[in-house]
C-alpha cells in the first residue's frame, strides 16, 4: 500500500535499495525535469563535488547512488535516482532528492510528484508518494524530499522546498563548486546542438614580387648606365660587356680611319731658326 505523504511528514524504510522517481505530465511548453541527488555530511554539506549525482555525473564514486535517466510511462514522464542504502558511506547522513528544469519556473510543470519504490521488488506499488506543490510557482529548483539516517535505519521525509535561483543557487548552498559543476553539466548538452563557426577563409599568401624579373637561366648584372648602341663603352665599376675587352678610360678613344697627332710635350725647347714656308703665290719674287 502506498503511503500518501504531506509536506514535512516522514516514513521509515525497510527496503535495502530504493528508487526515487520524479513524475510529471507532459504538454506544450512543459519543460523536461531533471532528477539529481546531493549527499550531505553531518553538517549538511557535501564533502566534495563528487557528492553531486546528476545527468552528467550519473554515479557516485562509492557506487551507492546513481541516476537512471528519463523514461516515459503511462502516467507521464519520469526521471529517477536509485540508492543502495546499505552501501552509503558512513560519512553521508542525508541524501537530498532534487528536481530542476533548466531555470524554468515550476508553475509550468503540472502534476509533479515524487514516488519511492523498493528497487528489489519488480512491478511493486510505490512505498510512498508525495505531490510536490511549489509555494510561489516561481521556483526553478525544488528539494522534493530526503533520505536520512536514524540510528541504523533510514527514513524518507517529504519536503517541497524551493529555490528561485535554480540548481546553481541550491547547489551553492550545500557547498558545490558551481563553476565546475555547471561547466560539466552544460557543455556536453550544448555540443550536441551547437557547432563552432569556422573562421573566415583567408586568401593564400602570395610570394613577394621581385623588383625586376630575372632572365631565364642567367644571373643578371645591374649596369650603372645603359650603353650607347654602336660605340664601344668605357670601362667602369659596373660589370664588363660580355664578349668584348674594354678600353682604358684614361686614354681618349681613337678616331676611326685617321692617324692621330702626337701631343708635344710641354717641356720641349723652341727652334730659334724655325720659319714658316711661304704661303701662296703672292709671296713669289720677294
Amino acid at each position: 500500500m502506498t503511503h500518501a505523504m504531506l509536506k514535512g511528514s516522514n516514513v521509515p524504510l525497510d527496503a535495502a535499495t530504493v528508487r526515487a522517481v520524479l513524475r510529471w505530465a507532459p504538454g506544450q511548453d512543459v519543460p523536461e525535469v531533471d532528477a539529481s541527488a546531493l549527499l550531505l555530511d553531518s553538517e549538511g554539506r557535501v564533502r566534495s563535488d563528487e557528492d553531486f549525482v546528476f545527468y552528467n555525473q550519473p554515479r557516485h564514486p562509492s557506487g551507492a547512488v546513481w541516476a537512471l535517466g528519463r523514461k516515459p510511462v503511462a502516467e507521464g514522464l519520469t526521471d529517477a535516482i536509485q540508492v543502495d542504502l546499505g552501501g552509503v558511506e558512513p560519512g553521508v547522513h542525508r541524501i537530498l532528492l532534487v528536481a530542476s528544469a533548466d531555470d524554468v519556473p515550476f508553475d509550468r510543470v503540472p502534476s509533479l510528484s515524487v514516488l519511492l519504490y523498493d528497487a528489489s521488488a519488480a512491478d511493486a506499488e510505490a512505498l510512498a508518494r508525495f505531490e510536490v506543490k511549489p509555494e510561489t510557482g516561481a521556483e526553478t529548483a525544488l528539494i522534493c524530499g530526503e533520505l536520512y539516517r536514524r540510528g541504523d535505519a533510514w527514513k524518507f521525509r517529504a519536503l517541497g522546498e524551493g529555490y528561485s535561483n535554480g540548481l546553481e543557487g541550491l547547489a551553492t548552498d550545500f557547498g558545490i563548486s558551481v563553476d565546475e559543476a555547471e561547466a560539466a553539466a552544460e557543455e556536453p548538452r550544448r555540443q550536441e546542438s551547437l557547432s563552432v563557426p569556422l573562421p573566415p577563409e583567408q586568401p593564400p599568401a602570395l610570394p613577394p614580387v621581385p623588383s625586376q624579373p630575372p632572365a631565364y637561366g642567367y644571373p643578371q648584372p645591374v649596369p650603372a648606365q645603359a650603353p650607347a648602341y654602336g660605340y664601344p663603352q668605357p670601362a667602369s665599376a659596373s660589370p664588363a660587356t660580355y664578349g668584348y675587352p674594354q678600353p682604358d678610360i684614361t686614354q681618349a678613344p681613337p678616331a676611326y680611319g685617321y692617324p692621330q697627332p702626337q701631343p708635344v710635350p710641354a717641356s720641349a725647347p723652341l727652334d730659334p731658326d724655325f720659319r714658316l714656308p711661304p704661303q701662296g703665290p703672292q709671296f713669289l719674287g720677294r
